[in-house]
């Protein structure tokens, strides 16, 4: 029974602390700026892509390019989950119709999380989820990363994937 509990433990903390989003059709208005910040990549982002693309090598598919205006999207929300201290795909569609208007993507998804200490533990818990696994292996041509710490020194990240 303890063995039961914590199995169901474990899978709660894993579905609360990562989630994905693809462009499922849901319509949303969108709104958005032109004054984008696009930070400096940080070790953890260069390694998070370095990851990606190693696995998508290895299971035969194209390694996907950096984008810097993807960068700047996952930025501005990771640092809203940060400001609003909650994982979430909020204005998801605003950041989709943004990269189909100043990216002509065709296709969007994003994957979130939180708490992850380090770029091999995120990346590796993307890959145990299918949905997210989904997202790190779909067809896409381009992707970028935002990973920020809370003033707790917890991690948020954002990892957008478009097909031009």
């Amino acid at each position: 029974m303890k063995q039961l509990f914590n199995l169901l433990f474990v899978t709660c903390l894993l579905a609360f602390t990562t989630s994905c989003s693809t462009d499922n059709g849901e319509e949303f208005e969108a709104t958005y700026s032109d004054n984008i910040t696009i930070p400096e990549a940080k070790t953890i982002e260069i390694t998070i892509m370095e990851l990606i693309n190693a696995h998508r090598i290895k299971i035969g598919l194209n390694t996907l390019n950096h984008n810097e205006l993807i960068k700047g999207q996952a930025f501005s929300h990771t640092d809203y989950m940060i400001v609003n201290n909650n994982v979430s795909h909020d204005n998801f569609y605003s950041r989709k119709y943004y990269l189909q208007d100043y990216e002509n993507a065709v296709q969007v998804a994003e994957n979130v999380a939180y708490g992850y200490s380090n770029a091999e533990s995120v990346v590796n818990a993307w890959l145990n989820s299918d949905g997210h696994r989904g997202n790190v292996e779909g067809d896409f041509t381009d992707f970028d990363v935002s990973a920020e710490k809370d003033e707790q020194g917890k991690w948020y990240f954002t990892n957008i994937f478009i097909k031009k």
